[in-house]
């Protein structure tokens, strides 16, 4: 007996009208929940002994690790976020480096050059725009950049295959991304909901949500916007930043990250409901009294400079950081 297969249907009520999902990624590189879920799939599959990590990255990061049972190195930054020098691999090593802020494309060349790029992996879950380098793996997180319930990419020599399942919670991760068009604040607590949803970093596919959002994103105008906030706020305060930066060698950051010794910034900031995230409060616990890590995390302050924003936004911002240094 002929199984009939169900008729698509037509008519009924609309739903968002969205581009096509028609190679949402692009080419060489597969999709999944979340940037973690990636790294795990990629754990997976090449195995490595042991893999050295940043002291300073979230703790979901190293979740995948604890999961498979892979042995932990920690390393330390030095004042220009690159890896310390004191950091030797040892045979079946891996090393992942992030690409803080967007703002590290000159540490990623400099690591492969110092490193056997066949075994680092390349963080660009802040770093979406980064130009892809040739090394073991790239991954990469849009939900970072873009309004999207979930999404992670994996770009890599290393035979990972594309999970069979997909991820079936993006509707319980829409009411945040909903809520944002109205009000900052009132989806706070949706969008914390939402990140304790993709703590299980078992492999599964991008949602088709995720996907045909990804397809509707104008990723050019986003960089171009990102560069320009950026360049607006260098411009501004970066006189008292104290990281080097490069602004015209840096494409589609995350944020301004502004390293300033000036206590309470981010609450004089919030106080003009300018919300700043902070990288990453776990990182304390394994980092000592007086390291630099530790120092990022107090002090380290990510000004928003997204495509949502313009000119006057970031000369809001601007007087609000002047105003503190200042008073």
């Amino acid at each position: 007996m002929t199984t009939q297969v169900p008729q698509a249907p037509i008519g009924g009520y609309f739903e968002l009208e969205l581009a096509p999902p028609h190679d949402p990624v692009g080419p060489h590189l597969l999709a999944f929940q979340s940037a973690r879920a990636a790294f795990r799939a990629l754990l997976a599959a090449g195995a490595p002994r042991r893999v050295w990590m940043p002291r300073y990255i979230c703790d979901s990061m190293l979740a995948p690790l604890t999961a498979l049972g892979i042995e932990i190195a920690f390393y330390a930054l030095d004042d220009t976020l690159a890896v310390a020098s004191d950091v030797t691999l040892a045979p079946h090593d891996w090393l992942l480096y992030v690409n803080y802020f967007g703002v590290c494309d000159a540490q990623e060349t400099a690591l492969l050059a110092r490193f056997d790029p066949s075994r680092v992996v390349l963080d660009r879950s802040q770093a979406f725009f980064a130009s892809s380098k040739a090394c073991l793996a790239e991954l990469q997180s849009p939900r970072k950049f873009f309004g999207m319930p979930d999404g992670g990419l994996l770009r890599t020599s290393v035979p990972v295959d594309q999970p069979g399942a997909i991820d079936a919670h993006s509707l319980a991760r829409m009411p945040h991304l909903l809520k944002r068009l109205y009000s900052a604040q009132e989806g706070y607590d949706d969008f914390r909901q939402a990140e304790q949803t993709l703590i299980d970093t078992t492999p599964e596919g991008m949602s088709q949500l995720s996907r045909h959002l990804y397809a509707s994103v104008d990723k050019t105008r986003a960089r171009v916007r990102r560069n320009a906030n950026f360049a607006t706020l260098h411009e501004r305060v970066g006189h008292l930043n104290a990281l080097a930066l490069d602004a015209d060698a840096i494409d589609g950051p995350l944020c301004y990250p502004l390293l300033t010794p000036c206590d309470g910034l981010r609450d004089a900031l919030l106080r003009e409901r300018i919300f700043t995230p902070t990288y990453w409060p776990d990182v304390k616990a394994r980092s000592a009294p007086g390291a630099f890590e530790r120092h990022l995390v107090d002090h380290c302050i990510a000004l928003p400079c997204d495509q949502r924003y313009g000119a006057d936004d970031m000369e809001r911002i601007a007087r609000v950081v002047l105003a503190h240094a200042y008073s």
